[in-house]
């Protein structure tokens, strides 16, 4: 498929690069002329894929997260992919509060908080090879025909 515009980002699945990764695509954004809550969406949703990634796909090795964005008209389109451990269990893992991890502080929002920032959240995921994680936002407000 053809995108107006798209952007990949590699880095190491290191909690240090999550800030990191939040700001490269809140730049990438940016050309769509988004509000300041629509910048926040993406954010928050980008911090807390990559997040998952870190925690979840990798569990604290070190290895590569990637990060790919595209722009199709007014809709901005983000995937996030690791090559970690996988999901047994996707619609389980989806479920707000659940979490693999329940000694550590870790709330089991993150993908209901992607899904309540973003339009659609899709979850794409093979145990022992990784997950793609697939967000998308339309960026924008349609305009009145008074605007035009």
């Amino acid at each position: 498929m053809s995108y107006a515009n798209e952007m990949k980002l590699e880095f190491d699945s290191r909690s240090c690069n999550e800030g990191f990764a939040r700001v490269a695509v809140a730049a990438f954004v940016t050309q769509l002329n988004p509000t300041l809550e629509e910048v926040a969406d993406v954010k928050t949703a980008i911090s807390e894929a990559v997040t998952n990634s870190i925690l979840h796909g990798y569990e604290g090795k070190i290895c590569k997260i990637l990060i790919e964005c595209f722009i199709d008209g007014n809709e901005f389109i983000i995937h996030v992919i690791d090559h970690g451990r996988g999901i047994e269990d996707v619609k389980k893992a989806m479920e707000p509060l659940f979490t693999t991890k329940p000694d550590s502080e870790r709330s089991g929002m993150g993908f209901a908080f992607m899904e309540a920032f973003m339009d659609e959240v899709k979850v794409e995921s093979t145990v022992g090879e990784g997950t793609r994680v697939i967000m998308k936002k339309k960026i924008g407000r349609p305009r009145s025909e008074y605007e035009i």
